[in-house]
């Protein structure tokens, strides 16, 4: 049975830094492409990144292009989101997901609230 199980959400100012993680078990990270989404309240879910497996560099939405960054740690198969200079709009659910299908994710973690303050 494959979880997903996000950690390291909360409260921050603006302009602060949180690091979000997705631990594994049942799958391993390193060997499938896996993301982070988001959700504020009232609006759709969006994507946030994708880390690839290969030589692929990862991608991400425009809003967070330059200040997120995912990653992951074979060893402790575990996904990573750096969040740095965190803003109003960066204030929602994350959630991990992981392994494609079709358009969606066939995989998701239970979501972790993150909370950026002015």
């Amino acid at each position: 049975q494959v979880q997903l199980v996000e950690s390291g959400g909360g409260s921050v100012q603006a302009g602060g830094s949180l690091r979000l993680s997705c631990t594994a078990s049942g799958i391993m990270l390193t060997f499938v492409q896996s993301a982070w989404f988001r959700q504020a309240p009232g609006k759709e879910r969006e994507w946030v990144a994708t880390i690839y497996t290969g030589i692929q560099v990862p991608s991400y939405a425009d809003s967070v292009k330059g200040r997120f960054t995912i990653s992951r740690d074979h060893a402790k198969n575990t996904l990573f989101l750096q969040m740095t200079g965190l803003e109003l709009e960066d204030t929602a659910v994350y959630f991990c997901a992981a392994v494609p299908s079709g358009l969606e994710y066939k995989y998701w973690g239970q979501g972790t609230q993150v909370t950026v303050s002015s």
